[in-house]
């Protein structure tokens, strides 16, 4: 099995998909061990002085002002994580637990959180384990990080809550623990605090977007490409020498996916025959403007995403110089900033492929096809009511759009009165991505049935590859009415799975 080892320097975007996804197992290396027990000297030293620092000898937020006496230290580690593990709603999904745990480990082992060794060791355990805690959908608002997600992790490495064990099955995490011969931790000053204080969970779910939305954007030029040839457009649009002219790089990279896939089609090119039109709709010929601003919105969040991949997120932290200072390094807006970005530019693209579908389906602007692809139009409704799912998809895919990050929600008795509301830009991103890719299946299955009703044109050679690999799925073709549900959930597995991107490389090797 794969192993990440987990170092001082921070982890890879490859790192969290290995582990949160993948189930690769946790190494630490001697560099983050001797990391992490000098900076546990500097706290031991900070805690046996008689001098008040901040989450090692005094209460915690609004809290802050009262001094903790030696004999209450571990009672006040436990505590923090006792009563910040108040999630409510559904559990959250094992991936992203598995990415919070993770990023949590890799900002421990930085060397600027205190906590031991042995804590750090237990991390990485739990997830060797397959032990994954149960973390609730409500709790976080995105500053101090994500406190109630990253409290139902560090309580089950107490030995308390519930966990998943790697069969699946929720269980007392005391009983997980000990069947995998696990220790529970006792933690010490400071140790509590730094297993809460982290953007983790926001983080991983961006982390995970934009690999998802990686496929899924090359799975749209594919689709639109498609759509093209469906409705007889032009492909001189794109032309890398148009694209040029304008230098965004998102675009020019899915002007040419777009070309690659319709290399060699008998059916672009035809919109001057019977019916002729200088131009192409907007959805249609800007396909590659739109697409492409999402990639180039993906690059920025992909920046951002790797300097948080390099952070040591925590507060109070530990300098090199020996000092613990109070710091603000864990409000999500960086993170939650580009997670809404993300939102935006999702909608957007799966708005232009229904509007694609639409045209489509309409035989007053789909250049000879039957109305709604029907066999028989009036006793068949074709693919009428895919459409009305789809448009419900995009309809949810607007109002996911609307931005969490700008809403802010006092907490803390006013001393956290200004918060990011990160996780709950990564939640609702998290379910655009998953109905952007429902939207592109329908896209798909419209735009392979028009083809395929081009009698006496021939497709471009990655169509056909696409068309024989998705009836090869269990994806019929044009016919009479039927039961659609089944052929739209096949629709959504094949392009959910890679399978469409796959089965046009097979013709144009890797696109952009």
């Amino acid at each position: 099995m794969h192993t990440v080892v987990v170092g001082t320097s921070g982890v890879t975007a490859s790192d969290v998909l290995a582990v949160a996804r993948g189930g690769a197992r946790v190494q630490l290396s001697d560099e983050a061990l001797a990391a992490l027990a000098a900076a546990r000297e500097i706290v031991d030293a900070l805690a046996a002085k008689p001098d008040p620092v901040y989450g090692v000898s005094t209460g915690f937020g609004a809290l802050a002002t009262r001094h903790i006496s030696p004999e209450l230290r571990a009672q006040l580690q436990r505590n923090i994580v006792r009563s910040h593990a108040a999630g409510m709603g559904p559990k959250v999904e094992r991936d992203v637990v598995r990415a919070l745990m993770f990023l949590r480990l890799k900002t421990v082992c930085s060397g600027h959180t205190g906590v031991r060794p042995e804590v750090a060791q237990t991390m990485a355990d739990l997830l060797n384990a397959g032990i994954t805690p149960v973390v609730h959908e409500y709790g976080s608002l995105g500053c101090s990080g994500d406190l109630a997600p990253l409290s139902h992790c560090a309580l089950a490495l107490m030995g308390e809550g519930d966990a998943e064990g790697p069969d699946g099955v929720v269980r007392p995490a005391a009983e997980l623990l000990a069947a995998h011969g696990i220790q529970p931790v006792e933690l010490r000053e400071k140790e509590g605090l730094a297993l809460l204080n982290g953007t983790d969970g926001m983080l991983g779910m961006l982390v995970m977007a934009l690999a998802d939305l990686d496929t899924l954007y090359r799975s749209a030029d594919v689709t639109a490409a498609l759509s093209m040839e469906a409705l007889l457009g032009t492909d001189k649009v794109l032309a890398p020498e148009l694209h040029a002219i304008r230098p965004h790089p998102g675009q020019a990279a899915s002007a040419a996916n777009m070309l690659a896939v319709l290399k060699g089609s008998g059916l672009t090119g035809h919109h001057q025959d019977d019916a002729p039109r200088v131009q192409d709709a907007y959805s249609v010929r800007c396909a590659p403007q739109v697409a492409g601003a999402g990639r180039d919105t993906m690059a920025h969040a992909r920046l951002v995403a790797d300097r948080e991949l390099a952070s040591a997120v925590d507060n109070p932290v530990v300098l090199p110089d020996g000092r613990v200072e109070s710091n603000g390094n864990f409000h999500g807006a960086p993170v939650a900033y580009v997670l809404d970005f993300l939102a935006v530019a999702v909608a957007d693209l799966g708005s232009i492929a229904e509007r694609r579908t639409d045209r489509l389906l309409d035989k007053n602007r789909s250049h000879g096809l039957p109305p709604f692809l029907a066999d028989d139009a009036g006793v068949d409704s074709g693919l009428m009511i895919a459409q009305y799912t789809q448009a419900a998809l995009v309809s949810e895919l607007k109002r996911l759009a609307v931005p969490a990050s700008a809403d802010s929600i006092p907490s803390s008795a006013m001393q956290e009165d200004h918060v990011s509301m990160g996780w709950s830009a990564a939640r609702k991103l998290r379910t655009a991505v998953d109905n952007l890719t429902r939207v592109l299946a329908v896209e798909l299955y419209a735009a392979t049935r028009a083809i395929e009703l081009r009698e006496g044109l021939t497709s471009a050679p990655a169509t056909r590859a696409v068309i024989d690999a998705l009836r090869e799925a269990g994806v019929q073709g044009p016919g009479p009415d039927r039961f659609l549900a089944p052929d739209l959930a096949a629709a959504d597995a094949f392009v959910r799975d890679g399978r469409l991107l796959a089965a046009a490389e097979t013709v144009t090797g890797p696109l952009q």
